[in-house]
């Protein structure tokens, strides 16, 4: 009895227990069902209908949660997207709390038409959230109309001017956008160009030229003229436009109230953004004639060639710098040197260059290439001619500026005696008379003879044995002084230029008696190059004005000596615009030359 009374009251409190555990999970059921309804996902514009480079502010908005990261929307041709940030907002009404997070994006128009955002799926805590999608209208831009502009009705607008309405391909003008402010704008900033659509056009550099003042009607007008540069990039129609310009204008306030002395230094206007367009301008592309010429490589506009060489005087295997500027109008980025590699008994090296611009468009200037050449033999005679071929639109046809060949004296190199090695020479064999096999016995044994004194004593004898003697010394300090210079390439090269400058000595006295000053001049720079440089320990192409106050007073070279140098050097730069033409002063300058010339060979190298 007792025990089933026990039963009776344990069902209770264990129906109790039960009770309070379905009602926990049921709460946390409804709970989280709450939670996930809780959570929405909205899409809106600030604005549905723009003009092309205009923006608009596109928002996602999560309430009561949000996606992990940040979202990322799909690429739409014809707009521009880019993401802002988020921002966040919390509320707490009635004891209840709420959440809104917002990400924001700039919708940019880059041309008119009627843009569809698509709905967009966004998970949120493992669910799957969908947006509505959305409209955007871009609307045509459009310019004021030309009895507006006229009257002086229009406070700004936009002109497009283009300075001819056909460009070849490669062609480069300048295109002129002229922002129009009536007098009464007291001020502009904040001057952008969001939208300049182009079809088969490269638009570059923009620059602001000088400002003009202008009439329309019965009223002034300030005009920003900016230049923008075009290029055609293919043949057939191309347009450009219309363009657009964001700008801030301050204009006299609306509000005349106030004391008027005050209203003259103060509150003078008020800011108004504002966006002007212009009209499309339609253009058209010329194609190039075809069949140019074999150096063409597609330099567009109206250019002129000049070269310059130097030195003419070389060893073989010295470098020639050739320096060639091209200097005129036009694309100068597509302006290129002909192939240098054809030219044969030289190796050529890639050539820099260097382009400055005389104008803020930089579509004037010149270009600038350095050309390293250098002549592999003494058979070479001279630079090879060369052309460089440009279309001229205005000619409308191609032009080749041609490079006459130059001539040049290139000598052979000084090539360091290698060491023989004296070898024995091997001996012939001389052919013997032939004997029999067998020889009979002699009979008669012939008369006796007195024998003569033993070669030892004799004078030739001894001095015949002591040839060999000789020629093993001879050859042994041949050898030694073989091997000395070998492993002494300075003393080699200090002979080989003490021999070149009693050579070249006799050169320029032949040249000054013969009046022949450009020979004269060109001889004595390579004399001064290959001296210095063997002084220096330096190579001989590599010796300028320069080093004559570098690095010479290193070696307590006597200032005199340095005076005369820098005058040979000077005298030697001079020669190709006033040459010399008097035979006694090149003899002088000869004389000069020989007196610095020893006097640096006594220097302590």
């Amino acid at each position: 009895m007792m025990d089933n009374n026990r039963c009776l009251a344990s069902q209770p409190a264990f129906g109790r227990w039960w009770r309070g555990v379905l009602f926990l999970l049921m709460a946390a059921g409804v709970g989280w069902a709450m939670t996930a309804a809780a959570v929405t996902f909205t899409t809106s514009l600030d604005r549905d209908v723009i003009n092309p480079g205009e923006t608009a502010d596109l928002s996602l908005t999560f309430e009561g949660g949000g996606p992990k990261g940040n979202p990322s929307l799909p690429a739409i041709p014809g707009l521009s997207i880019s993401y802002v940030g988020p921002s966040s907002q919390f509320s707490f009404v009635n004891g209840q709390t709420s959440s809104t997070i917002t990400h924001h994006f700039n919708v940019t128009a880059l041309k008119p038409g009627v843009y569809a955002i698509p709905a967009l799926s966004i998970q949120v805590d493992g669910t799957a959230l969908t947006s509505k999608p959305l409209k955007l209208t871009v609307s045509q831009n459009s310019a004021p109309s030309a009895a507006a502009v006229n009257s002086g009705a229009e406070v700004a607008f936009a002109k497009l001017v283009m300075p001819k309405n056909q460009l070849y391909v490669g062609e480069v003008a300048t295109a002129e956008l002229q922002i129009w402010l009536r007098d009464d704008v007291q001020n502009f900033g904040n001057l952008s160009l969001p939208a300049a659509p182009a079809e088969g056009l490269n638009l570059g550099k923009m620059t602001e030229r000088s400002r003009y003042r202008a009439q329309l009607g019965n009223r002034s007008y300030t005009v920003v003229p900016i230049g923008i540069t075009v290029t055609a990039l293919k043949s057939g129609p191309l347009t450009l436009g219309p363009l657009t310009a964001q700008l801030v204008i301050v204009v006299p306030s609306s509000d005349r109230g106030g004391d008027p002395f005050f209203r003259q230094f103060f509150n003078q206007g008020e800011q108004k953004p504002i966006t002007l367009n212009t009209d499309t301008n339609v253009l058209q592309g010329l194609k190039l004639p075809d069949n140019p010429p074999a150096g063409f490589n597609g330099a567009v506009g109206q250019f002129q060639m000049a070269v310059t060489e130097g030195p003419t005087n070389v060893t073989a295997g010295d470098p020639i710098t050739v320096h060639v500027r091209i200097a005129g109008r036009g694309a100068l980025d597509t302006v290129n040197l002909p192939d240098f590699s054809a030219w044969n008994g030289f190796k050529t090296y890639p050539p820099t260059a260097k382009t400055e611009s005389s104008d803020q468009q930089g579509l004037e200037g010149d270009k600038t290439f350095e050309q390293i050449v250098t002549p592999q033999n003494p058979e070479v005679r001279e630079l090879p001619a060369f052309a460089f071929t440009y279309f001229d639109p205005e000619q409308k046809s191609y032009q080749t500026v041609v490079q006459p060949a130059l001539p040049i004296v290139v000598h052979a190199s000084g090539a360091a005696p290698l060491p023989a090695i004296a070898t024995a020479k091997p001996a012939t064999s001389e052919s013997t008379p032939a004997q029999a096999d067998i020889l009979p016995v002699k009979q008669e044994l012939g008369p006796l003879l007195a024998a003569g004194s033993p070669l030892v004593t004799q004078p030739a004898f001894v001095a015949l044995q002591g040839l060999p003697v000789l020629a093993f010394l001879a050859a042994l300090v041949w050898r030694r002084r073989a091997d000395h210079l070998a492993n002494h390439p300075r003393l080699r090269r200090q002979r080989q230029v003490a021999e070149l400058m009693r050579a070249g000595l006799a050169d320029l006295r032949t040249s000054a008696a013969g009046n022949n000053s450009e020979q004269f001049f060109a001889t004595l720079f390579h004399l001064l190059q290959e001296q210095l440089g063997e002084r220096l320990d330096c190579p001989a192409s590599a010796i300028t004005e320069s080093v004559v106050d570098d690095r010479l007073p290193a070696l307590a070279a006597p200032v005199p000596v340095l005076a005369s140098l820098r005058e040979l050097f000077q005298l030697c730069n001079q020669a190709r615009y006033a040459p010399v033409r008097d035979p006694q002063e090149l003899a002088a300058v000869a004389g000069k030359f020989e007196t610095v010339i020893r006097e640096l060979q006594a220097l302590k190298a």
